[in-house]
């Protein structure tokens, strides 16, 4: 993570807390010397003051974006007025923070800015060749995309969650069946239409536990 203000204090108390949370640093006080220590690293995040000497951060910021570099930025401004926030976010900043700031934000608002450009990948739920996005709302089985109904892919969901585990059929209907009577056969008329296509995978099975629940096992690792 690269660090950038004409402060050299500022530098180095956020530089020293963040390392203090895990965070490798970079310090700058500069635009220029942050534009290369960017430009030469694979760096996480970048921290940038707005006023540099030499190069603006707003500068810094529209430099990497125009050349295709993505990393996430929070802007750091001693202006609290709108225009300045506006101006920060239109050059491509992830977020902003208005000095003075607790050390406790900042370093909130950078995990925030980091978790949001995880890519999709991360948010899915795989269980042997069964693969479920729940941000798109999309289930591969097989390495075919299989459309569910919602209450089958909440279903699913809940079961790969807990793969290996029991999910009872209270939790199903908590979560799945919220306005329906718990005595109600729903759950078992969408379990069988759920294992119908869970048919066309060959690693993943549904096992009954009778008077408990359901539990998704993984028969065989997908290569």
């Amino acid at each position: 993570m690269v660090v950038v203000d004409d402060e050299r204090r500022m530098v180095e108390l956020v530089s020293s807390y963040l390392g203090d949370l895990g965070m490798d640093t970079t310090g700058c006080y500069d635009g220029l010397s942050a534009l290369e220590a960017v430009r030469g690293a694979d760096v996480d995040a970048l921290v940038l003051d707005l006023m540099l000497p030499g190069m603006s951060g707003l500068e810094v910021c529209r430099t990497l974006r125009r050349e295709g570099n993505d990393v996430p930025v929070l802007m750091l401004t001693a202006r609290g007025a709108v225009p300045e926030r506006v101006a920060g976010l239109e050059a491509g900043a992830d977020d902003y923070l208005v000095k003075p700031f607790a050390l406790e934000e900042l370093a909130a608002r950078v995990r925030a800015i980091l978790r949001r450009r995880e890519p999709a990948e991360d948010h899915r739920l795989v269980a042997g060749d069964v693969v479920l996005d729940p941000l798109e709302q999309r289930v591969w089985i097989g390495g075919t995309e299989c459309p569910l109904a919602r209450r089958e892919f909440a279903m699913l969901a809940a079961l790969m969650e807990n793969q290996g585990r029991v999910v009872s059929r209270a939790r199903l209907f908590d979560e799945v069946w919220e306005d329906v009577d718990i005595r109600s056969n729903a759950i078992d008329v969408h379990m069988s239409r759920l294992r119908a296509r869970l048919e066309a995978s060959a690693d993943v099975t549904v096992t009954t536990l009778r008077g408990t629940g359901y539990r998704l096992d993984v028969t065989a690792l997908s290569s």
